[in-house]
């Protein structure tokens, strides 16, 4: 069998092939909790909050598929395009957000943690995580903050140190 031929550099004869245009689907549940995982949100005030948040994403062209919670943690179903950092934007959202609940609950020292969970999603798999981030309230009937967010650290196979979660 002869050896395949070399590549043949790129001449003006022989343009770079190239796509049209990008194509994406990065979809990212994105989880994170008040600091010290105090109790901030009361039920009648969550509702506002996640509206919010939801309008910091639309804000900053990410698409907000849900944003759900409870009164010491948020979760985010959020698409992104290629152009964000993910970093820049947790961090937009964190502080933009953090400014408002100030304002809306006069308490100067609510704070956000500083870390966050970040976990991929498939597209196939979009409606059952939507699902999941609007009925928070009714899964921690049955399960709390740190065991739920343990689950999901293992069921994505994330490694962590237990010394670093809480």
């Amino acid at each position: 069998m002869p050896p395949s031929a070399p590549p043949q550099p790129n001449t003006p004869n022989r343009p770079i092939p190239t796509m049209p245009s990008t194509h994406s689907s990065l979809i990212y549940h994105i989880v994170y909790s008040t600091k010290d995982r105090e109790k901030w949100f009361p039920k009648d005030f969550q509702p506002k909050l996640h509206a919010y948040i939801g309008g910091i994403l639309r804000g900053n062209e990410a698409t907000a598929y849900a944003v759900g919670g409870v009164a010491d943690h948020v979760h985010l179903l959020v698409g992104l395009k290629t152009t964000h950092s993910i970093p820049d934007l947790i961090r937009i959202v964190k502080t933009e957000s953090s400014k408002w609940i100030k304002r809306e609950i006069s308490q100067s020292a609510f704070a956000w943690q500083d870390g966050y969970g970040i976990f991929t999603v498939s597209a196939s798999g979009l409606e059952k995580v939507r699902r999941y981030v609007l009925t928070q309230e009714e899964h921690h009937r049955t399960m709390p903050f740190q065991e739920e967010y343990v689950a999901l650290l293992k069921k994505c196979g994330v490694e962590y140190d237990e010394r670093f979660l809480w």
